[in-house]
C-alpha cells in the first residue's frame, strides 16, 4: 500500500502550453472582436482561470459571453496541441516515483483539455486521480484542489509533494502544508 502522494499542476508544469493556450483563447475571442495580444496573455491571463481574465479582455464580458468563450476554446486547444512540449524530466521523475507515490493531477484546466493533452503525449495511463476545474468551487490561490487529492488517498500534508509552477499554484501548494517544489522553465 502506498503511504506517499505526489501532486503536479498541467500547464506549465508538466506541459508547455502557453502557445497552446493562447492559440486557443484567440480563435475563441475572434468573434467577439478581440484581438488577443501574445504578450498580455503570457504574461497576464495563462495560469489562471478564464473566469478572472476574460472580463479584462472583452467588451461584453456577460456570463453566457464568457461560457461561449471557454467551450470554444477547450474545442480550439485540442487543434493546438502539436504546440505544447512535456517536461521530459519531470515526468521521468513522475515514473520512478509511481511505486511508492500515488499519482495525482491538480489543475485548473478543464477535465476535457487535460485529457486531451495526456493523451496526446500518451500520458493518460500514468495518473491515477485528476482535479480538474469542474471538481472545485475556489480555485488557486486556495488549496481545495489540493485537499481533495489528499483526502481522496487519505494522504496528509506531512506524506505528500506537490509540484507547480505558477505564483498561484506556489501559494495554493503552500497554504496545504504540503512539501513544494517550485518548477521553472523546461
Amino acid at each position: 500500500m502506498k503511504e506517499y502522494l505526489a501532486i503536479f499542476d498541467l500547464d506549465g508544469t508538466l506541459f508547455d502550453t502557453g502557445e497552446v493556450n493562447y492559440y486557443a483563447y484567440k480563435t475563441a475571442l475572434k468573434p467577439f472582436g478581440v484581438d488577443l495580444d501574445k504578450n498580455y496573455f503570457t504574461t497576464v491571463c495563462n495560469g489562471r482561470h478564464y473566469l478572472e481574465f476574460l472580463p479584462d479582455v472583452m467588451d461584453d464580458a456577460t456570463t453566457e459571453n464568457m461560457e461561449t468563450v471557454h467551450s470554444a476554446k477547450k474545442t480550439a486547444y485540442k487543434e493546438n496541441l502539436d504546440k505544447a512540449r512535456e517536461n521530459v524530466h519531470l515526468f521521468k521523475m513522475i515514473e520512478s516515483l509511481a511505486d511508492k507515490y500515488h499519482i495525482a493531477i491538480v489543475t485548473t484546466a478543464s477535465l476535457k483539455n487535460t485529457l486531451d493533452i495526456l493523451k496526446f503525449f500518451g500520458r493518460d495511463t500514468l495518473f491515477e486521480f485528476l482535479v480538474t476545474q469542474e471538481n472545485i468551487k475556489k480555485t488557486k490561490p486556495n488549496p481545495e484542489g489540493f485537499f481533495k487529492a489528499m483526502d481522496n488517498f487519505g494522504i496528509g500534508p506531512a506524506h505528500t509533494l506537490i509540484f507547480e509552477d505558477s505564483e498561484v499554484g506556489i501559494k495554493a501548494a503552500e497554504a496545504s502544508g504540503a512539501t513544494v517544489f517550485a518548477v521553472k522553465k523546461f
